[in-house]
């Protein structure tokens, strides 16, 4: 049985924009840029922002690494949700800072493309919420593989792009969608 919310409100998530996550990721003047223009589209439109942070033993709770990138900056008010696991609902409380707000639409940007962005979008779907990915407005890193073998991080980005684009879910919507072309009003 699918898991379809009610609502008609929109919050920007935005997942991992830390110093620490995103230290030596493909094409960070260009993404923090985007995430940036989205975020300044929401504040605009009055539609929440939500900023998630990720800790484990490499990305240490309030150390350096694991601030928000100094080009962005939370405003006074706006949720922070703090996570430990890969998807931002897993052991947070973030789905009743959503259900408070009246959010089933989520638009998403940050890092890492292959972990965090992408377990968080498909818990995002799999919650019943529609999704849209800005497209330009996620990265990562190389990934290396044991035999040596590299997936690009530009390749990894793309992948979750078409996935998004193409993906079925009964009775919800999801999208990937260019930071310039992103219209809080029209959403999806």
């Amino acid at each position: 049985m699918a898991t379809i919310l009610n609502g008609n409100k929109t919050a920007l998530l935005v997942v991992d924009a830390q110093v620490g996550a995103m230290a030596d990721v493909w094409d960070y003047p260009r993404i923090v840029q985007n995430i940036k223009t989205v975020v300044e589209k929401a504040r605009k439109d009055g539609v929440p922002v939500i900023w998630v942070q990720h800790a484990d033993t490499e990305l240490v709770q309030d150390s350096a690494d694991w601030q928000i990138v100094p080009e962005l900056a939370p405003a006074e008010g706006e949720p922070r949700i703090y996570k430990n696991f890969n998807s931002s609902f897993e052991e947070t409380p973030l789905e009743e800072v959503l259900a408070k707000l009246g959010v089933s639409h989520i638009v998403l940007v940050g890092a890492c493309t292959n972990w965090c962005i992408r377990a968080t979008a498909y818990g995002a779907l799999d919650r019943g919420y529609d999704l849209t990915l800005v497209r330009d407005a996620h990265t990562t890193v190389d990934t290396v593989l044991k035999d040596g073998s590299k997936i690009a991080a530009k390749d990894i980005a793309l992948d979750l792009n078409i996935s998004m684009s193409w993906l079925n879910y009964p009775g919800r919507k999801n999208a990937a969608v260019a930071a310039v072309d992103l219209d809080f009003a029209k959403a999806l």
